[in-house]
């Protein structure tokens, strides 16, 4: 998976557009949307932007995508609006 389809990913997983993106990683839309139309690998500064966006290291984002079990659920929580994951920390009370 190239770099751009991994952050396409990550965007989907947690329902953003790319504009939704680009305010969370304080990041112009038009520099998102050159490295679509491009195809072009993000900067270094770029990408780091965008993985604080997603809450993730740089070293998460290149880790391989076999991931554990542990590590695939904590990328799933930090995915989730801090209104899912209260919802989530309820249900889990319950058990």
């Amino acid at each position: 998976m190239d770099v751009l389809e991994k952050i396409d990913r990550l965007r989907l997983e947690r329902g953003w557009s790319v504009n939704n993106l680009a305010m969370e990683a304080m990041l112009t839309q038009s520099t998102l949307n050159n490295l679509y139309s491009r195809r072009a690998e993000p900067k270094l500064s770029t990408l780091r932007a965008i993985c604080g966006a997603f809450g993730v290291t740089l070293a998460e984002f290149f880790a391989e995508e076999a991931e554990s079990p542990d590590a695939e659920l904590i990328r799933r929580v930090r995915a989730l609006s801090e209104e899912q994951k209260r919802g989530l920390l309820l249900l889990l009370r319950e058990k």
